[in-house]
């Protein structure tokens, strides 16, 4: 009976160790065709999902079972999809796209269907990221979309524009929100060789990093033992 029950244990660990195997080999491989294609991901539901923007389409797939198979697929861009973000609102799972063809969508997750669609820019949107400041103080549920030269704040439950910061000289590549102060602090890089400092809730620029040769296209806000870095 032991060495039954031995046995049992180690084919029971034998399974385990090539069920791991398997799913590292399938992350690997994802994440080399996810840095081929340049397609930007982001995480759902605690590490369970991903999405993944390339062309025109957005998709999710499941990363950790074993068929990693297709979940959903969200059409509506009629051009290439450059920045998508996920985020909750009243228990409910978004994902905002922006692309080559001016527009930023909404996508109800759970739904599978577009909730909504702004075309305020005049060229590509470059990237989008919901706006945890504006839920957090205002519960507004707003979308902040980079592009022409300008950053726009969208509140996509009520279809409206809110705020426009406009001080870039060249098309703005990236956006991030601050993880201190409730988001309140926007970090935007440029074509212009720039990177900008926001105050979200008064609407003001409040600093210009300068010293880049060439175009930024990312920048990242973190609080760090109490020091605010940008970089």
């Amino acid at each position: 009976m032991k060495f039954k029950q031995t046995g049992l244990k180690n084919i029971f660990q034998i399974s385990l160790e090539r069920k791991k195997s398997e799913e590292e080999k399938i992350q690997v491989i994802v994440q080399h065709w996810i840095r081929i294609l340049h397609i930007k991901c982001g995480w759902i539901d605690e590490f369970d999902k991903f999405i993944v923007n390339y062309i025109s389409t957005v998709f999710i797939f499941d990363t950790f079972r074993s068929s990693s198979k297709l979940i959903n697929t969200f059409i509506g861009h009629i051009n290439t999809v450059w920045s998508i973000d996920y985020s909750t609102f009243d228990n409910c799972q978004f994902i905002c796209s922006g692309s080559h063809d001016r527009t930023v969508r909404v996508w109800d997750v759970d739904n599978n269907k577009q909730v909504q669609s702004f075309n305020g820019h005049s060229v590509d949107v470059y990237c989008v990221k919901f706006s945890q400041y504006h839920y957090h103080n205002n519960h507004q549920n707003v979308i902040c979309s980079s592009a022409d030269r300008v950053i726009r704040f969208w509140d996509f439950k009520l279809n409206q524009q809110l705020q426009i910061f406009d001080k870039h000289t060249n098309a703005v590549c990236g956006i991030e929100f601050s993880q201190f102060n409730g988001g309140r602090y926007l970090c935007s890089g440029s074509d212009d060789y720039t990177i900008r400092l926001w105050d979200v809730e008064t609407s003001k620029s409040l600093h210009i990093f300068n010293g880049h040769e060439h175009a930024v296209c990312n920048n990242n806000s973190d609080n760090n033992n109490k020091m605010n870095n940008i970089g």
